[in-house]
């Protein structure tokens, strides 16, 4: 095996502002950097181009790859799975370990890179006494993106540089890019799905344009009652208010969805709220596995967040006889959705997470 050398790092160069501003800050920590864009769809030439422009502009060596097949083995078909049954996915939680780390990683040790290096806000947290790392949650708080890397393993964080962790307004970033006359300074933030154009598609058409389709069902209420036919569990997703074709004299929203029957429940919002969250396929960086990892007792105080968006809130996580993780949050909390993920915070380091499975209210 080749020595790694640490004075390399193979960076994920979107063509956005926050990778290429990324790029600037590990040159001027005189890292030999290379950029690395990785094609998701077989077809982006012009994003694949003007990534190769930036790093030709800021005199870095560029790789190229397609991960198009894996990735719609891996990422899209587990997107358009969870929706065919009632739950909301969130792609980037998938694509992270699985796909971007993972071929970061593969290209740094081709390259003889130790380090690799992402435009993610958030920060890395070395546990000296455990001699373990974690996520922290980036200074600007606003746009922290802890959330989204809580399923990256200690082989990845050990190795990983997050430049922009300690910024904590985006204007700093641009700013960097404006001094340097860089041609992304004023471009927008990237839209959510990446494989999905939102000009073009939403996310129901874009799986159905798949030959992909969700049978119509029945609307209920939360005792069972009918009370009119839904398009299927694809248009649908808890917390839902708008755009669901039914009119019941009152405010409605979607409280459960339920794929075995085939139908969404609808009541109020205050039906919404609930304590308890049981999460499936968790991991925990501090081990890497799906088990509460040991040294840090069998039932934990966090801070747990249940959406990207959401605020961590204060509960207790315990691990069940079938290795679920029960979460019980000390308030109730709006709209936990089965297939987003709930994250664990320790002070402002994320210690692990899971798929929401189930809710309930609790005593």
């Amino acid at each position: 095996m080749n020595t790694l050398s640490k004075n390399k790092v193979v960076l994920g160069l979107s063509g956005g502002v926050d990778s290429t501003t990324a790029a600037l800050l590990l040159k001027e920590k005189g890292l030999e950097v290379i950029g690395f864009y990785f094609d998701v769809l077989g077809t982006n030439l012009k994003g694949a181009e003007a990534a190769a422009q930036l790093a030709k502009k800021l005199d870095i060596d560029f790789v190229k790859m397609d991960v198009s097949e894996e990735f719609d083995q891996t990422v899209i078909n587990n997107f358009c799975g969870e929706y065919l049954q009632g739950r909301t996915p969130n792609p980037c939680v998938i694509c992270n370990p699985s796909i971007k780390f993972k071929k970061l990683l593969q290209v740094a040790e081709e390259k003889g890179a130790y380090y690799i290096a992402t435009g993610h806000y958030a920060r890395i947290f070395h546990d000296e006494e455990r001699d373990l790392y974690f996520i922290r949650r980036g200074a600007n708080q606003k746009k922290d993106q802890s959330y989204m890397l809580y399923r990256l393993g200690q082989n990845v964080l050990s190795r990983l540089i997050l430049p922009l962790g300690e910024f904590d307004d985006k204007e700093k970033t641009r700013n960097i890019a404006r001094s340097h006359n860089l041609p992304n300074a004023e471009t927008a933030d990237s839209q959510e799905i990446c494989f999905i154009d939102e000009q073009k598609e939403n996310y129901v058409s874009y799986i159905e344009n798949r030959g992909l389709t969700a049978e119509k069902g029945n609307f209920v209420d939360s005792q069972g009652a009918f009370l009119g036919e839904h398009q299927g569990l694809v248009h649908y997703t808890i917390g839902q208010r708008k755009g669901l074709g039914i009119t019941l004299g009152k405010p409605a929203f979607v409280t459960s969805i339920d794929p075995e029957t085939n139908q969404v429940t609808l009541g109020d919002n205050a039906d919404l709220f609930k304590r308890e969250v049981i999460s499936s396929e968790n991991f925990f960086a501090a081990n890497s596995l799906p088990d509460l990892p040991e040294g840090f007792g069998d039932e934990l105080r966090v801070l747990a967040k249940i959406r990207y968006a959401a605020t961590p809130a204060p509960a207790r996580v315990s691990q069940r006889p079938d290795g679920k993780i029960l979460t019980v949050f000390d308030e109730p909390q709006r709209a936990a959705t089965p297939g987003q993920s709930i994250v664990f915070y320790k002070e402002d380091y994320v210690f692990g997470g899971g798929f929401i499975e189930s809710t309930s209210v609790s005593e």
